[in-house]
């Protein structure tokens, strides 16, 4: 009676070690799928509530009305993340001066600097979030099933050797069976690949646009550091900041 091959009959003649390896693969799909998707949908609402908030930046009439944006809408992108640290080190190196410490070291300029360099790095290690496990997905999956093929294959042979009959029809099925753990490795892998290019071009983008409006952002607050000390909050220092700008601008 002949006996039909393919996935199923794979599964069934499997041994322990070639199921732990199935398993393996696919906890690997699906934590991969689970990250694009997730990362995915992330990325697209992280990208329009960044447009949307330099748009109502760039728009603001003062830093004052800046900061009333983000008390009512919250910090929850990398942009109006920068500006809320940025407000937050203005406010925190003034109410430090009585009682200065390691936190507060260094001129205004070189407080806010660190706490925006702070800002841009929680941003860059939360974007890169589950980057590492993608690729190692996408390097490790296509061995991991070459090992599997391999070790089916040393078990059929060893089955073929033992049974004595060594036509073409006794070998070209149990190793093109074996050969179902390569594909299932590169099945594994390339949307890992795929996936973490993506993720890495669009963080490179996002960090190389937030590194830039740093520098604006910086501009504006270190200005308004440097000559409105004795204000305490945003609001007062902000007008001085925009009269500053445009008279720059107007000269």
């Amino acid at each position: 009676m002949e006996t039909s091959l393919g996935f199923g009959h794979f599964l069934a003649n499997a041994d322990g070690i070639a199921r732990f390896i199935l398993a393996l693969m696919l906890i690997m799909s699906v934590g991969t799928w689970y990250l694009i998707v997730t990362k995915g949908v992330e990325s697209v609402r992280s990208q329009r509530r960044s447009s949307a908030f330099l748009k109502a930046f760039w728009a603001a009439p003062s830093l004052d009305a800046v900061a009333r944006h983000l008390r009512q809408s919250g910090v929850a992108e990398p942009f109006s993340h920068l500006v809320h640290h940025g407000f937050t080190a203005i406010e925190q190196h003034k109410a430090g001066r009585e009682t200065r410490g390691l936190v507060d070291a260094g001129t205004p300029d070189e407080f806010l600097t660190r706490a925006m360099k702070r800002a841009i790095a929680q941003d860059k290690s939360r974007l890169e979030y589950g980057q590492t496990f993608l690729a190692t997905v996408a390097s490790s999956a296509p061995f991991v099933g070459l090992f599997g093929t391999v070790w089916g294959i040393y078990h059929a042979l060893m089955a073929i050797g033992i049974s004595g009959q060594g036509t073409l029809d006794k070998v070209a099925g149990p190793v093109g069976e074996a050969l179902i753990m390569t594909a299932v490795g590169l099945a594994v892998a390339i949307p890992a690949a795929v996936a973490y290019n993506a993720f890495a071009r669009s963080n490179r983008n996002t960090l190389a646009e937030l590194n830039s409006f740093a520098h604006d952002v910086f501009t504006f607050l270190a200005t308004g550091l440097k000559n409105a000390p004795q204000q305490g909050d945003v609001a007062a220092t902000s007008e001085r900041i925009i009269a500053r700008v445009q008279a720059r601008a107007t000269a």
